[in-house]
């Protein structure tokens, strides 16, 4: 299990980003989110663990403390990244805290991206969707293309669906980055495998329908809570970048 405990933390090198600050807007001890996703570094959700949330008013003390002592060593920063333990749209706050970071990167780091990471659950909800479009990257979460391998890799909350997400990454016109997880193993009696032809297939579908200006395909880096499952090699990988590319959709596998 790999938590952030602050809200602020980093920076870190991001295979991804580069320099990145990360910010954490949910408790420091457990993970707070609407996926129990199998491959989650944040580990299960432990509800039994109480633990509050940061407030605004929190998270704007401690990165601007942050912002601040790195410019004044000379620090790097491509990007304000907000990840964290679960799904940062879940805090109350959210559209208050990107004001809050929109004004800080203009007063420390001008030229550095924020990024929001997100599983697109909750861009139905008007403060949240225009908080993300103020915001320089969306990278949202699109890790199958039926339904069924959704609810084995992602374990939604009942009421979220495939299409339901599908729908809210289309309402973005394609200024939206998209990222997914390739994996196989077995969990709770189930085979899981989303690199077939059958579920590839299906995942580019959806992604004609989202129209993403890239699409970041990975595999598992850290060990995962849920056991038996496999890393899908670059190769793999790379050949399923290949089929992306051939439906005109830029791609690439980190």
């Amino acid at each position: 299990m790999f938590l952030h405990p602050t809200t602020v933390y980093g920076p870190v090198h991001s295979r991804r980003l580069g320099p990145s600050l990360g910010i954490n807007l949910l408790p420091g001890k457990r993970k707070v989110c609407n996926f129990e996703c199998i491959y989650c570094e944040c580990g299960w959700t432990d509800t039994a663990i109480k633990d509050n949330l940061p407030t605004a008013s929190e998270f704007e003390a401690a990165c601007e403390n942050k912002l601040k002592s790195m410019r004044e060593s000379g620090e790097a920063l491509n990007y304000i990244s907000f990840a964290g333990n679960g799904e940062p749209t879940l805090h109350p706050e959210f559209d208050t805290v990107i004001e809050i970071t929109l004004k800080l990167r203009q007063q420390y780091y001008p030229k550095a991206r924020i990024a929001v990471f997100s599983n697109a659950t909750r861009l139905n909800l008007s403060n949240v969707f225009d908080a993300l479009k103020k915001i320089d990257d969306r990278i949202l979460k699109l890790d199958a293309g039926t339904e069924k391998m959704f609810r084995l890799i992602d374990m939604p909350d009942n009421g979220i669906t495939l299409d339901s997400i599908t729908k809210n990454l289309s309402q973005l016109n394609g200024d939206v980055t998209i990222q997914s997880m390739f994996l196989r193993g077995e969990f709770r009696g189930h085979f899981i495998d989303n690199t077939t032809g059958h579920e590839t297939d299906a995942w580019i579908e959806r992604l004609k329908i989202i129209h993403p200006k890239m699409v970041m395909l990975y595999s598992l880096d850290r060990q995962p809570p849920a056991e038996n499952l496999e890393k899908i090699s670059k190769t793999e990988l790379e050949s399923i970048v290949k089929k992306v590319n051939e439906a005109g959709i830029p791609a690439e596998a980190f």
